[in-house]
């Protein structure tokens, strides 16, 4: 009896020992990306990233996820909250978003909003109907204008044109707030006149709305949006090609500002650190994954439009590549 306590003795002491020195399975970590609305680029830059990212989760003990979401304002808003890690989101609402102005006044300075890199220029895109004679963007007053729903960057810019115009929503005949995935139906089914988007191209909204309907992209052009850009550093004149979509063979002038890809200080290093190494290890297949990305340039990913700091896991991948 003796003997055999002894021996259970020596197992529980040994086997505990044993079981102490076996190293711990690492915990593995989930990041969320916000992103935009199903037919847009900003949820077609959230999975891309994702795939990559979840490509070596074996080695790395990160999954990643890129639900739709409401946009930039609302991305800026998750990250906040810490309901998202990362967010895609337009430059000037990155700026304003950092500076606590505008409509993020209230909630004051976002001072642990950090940048990634910045991905392709976004155009304000105005698509009409054709009967609707609408050819520049002050001939939508009076009109039916669906301006984007509340927290989009499409709303956001429409709001600054609006400003700028001296309108109010009381100069359109009618208004309305639909998110990007259900406006092209609205334009097809003459339930409005027509709809602004804030996106990369070629689009798959605008290519639906074009393909429905007779509809022309409209020229967003003046003397009052020469003097919005002057002074905004975060817009810039804007080039939509002709013959992108059916029946715009014409290049259209317009302005706009830069997709990016931002965290906050309370993500780690570590975690952005493998996210742009799965971006920038892989990046002529990311580059593949939308028509959008073709001709992204890294040099240009780490400087433009990008208004607030870089993450430090971003800096420590950029300075191993000597470019930083």
């Amino acid at each position: 009896m003796k003997r055999k306590s002894l021996a259970v003795l020596f197992t529980a002491v040994f086997g505990c020992a044993t079981l102490a020195a076996t190293p711990a399975v690492a915990q593995e970590k989930f990041v969320t990306i916000g992103t935009g609305g199903q037919t847009g680029v900003y949820y077609v830059v959230g999975q891309s990233i994702c795939r990559l990212l979840n490509r070596n989760s074996n080695e790395h003990n990160i999954r990643c996820n890129a639900p739709s979401s409401g946009g930039s304002v609302a991305n800026v808003n998750a990250i906040r909250g810490g309901e998202m890690d990362m967010g895609v989101v337009q430059s000037d609402i990155q700026y304003k978003a950092y500076e606590g102005v505008q409509n993020f006044e209230d909630a004051g300075a976002f001072e642990k909003m950090r940048a990634i890199f910045a991905l392709h220029g976004e155009p304000l895109t105005i698509v009409a109907r054709s009967d609707a004679n609408i050819s520049n963007v002050k001939d939508l007053k009076g009109k039916r204008v669906n301006i984007g729903n509340p927290g989009s960057g499409q709303r956001d810019t429409m709001d600054v044109v609006m400003e700028a115009l001296g309108w109010t929503r009381d100069d359109f005949g009618m208004v309305s707030e639909l998110d990007a995935a259900e406006q092209a139906a609205a334009l097809g089914d003459n339930n409005v006149d027509a709809m602004v988007y804030v996106a990369g191209h070629p689009n798959g909204s605008i290519q639906e709305a074009t393909t429905t309907v007779d509809a022309k992209l409209v020229s967003v052009s003046g003397e009052e949006i020469d003097k919005l850009i002057e002074d905004r550093p975060y817009y810039a004149k804007a080039t939509i090609p002709g013959g992108l979509y059916r029946g715009n063979d014409e290049d259209v002038e317009t302005f706009g500002v830069r997709a990016t890809l931002v965290t906050s200080t309370d993500v780690s290093e570590e975690v952005v650190y493998e996210t742009v190494k799965a971006v920038f290890e892989n990046f002529d297949r990311f580059k593949r994954l939308h028509p959008a990305f073709a001709t992204l340039d890294p040099q240009q990913m780490i400087k433009e439009g990008l208004s607030v700091p870089l993450h430090d896991g971003a800096v420590r991948y950029y300075k191993e590549r000597g470019w930083m």
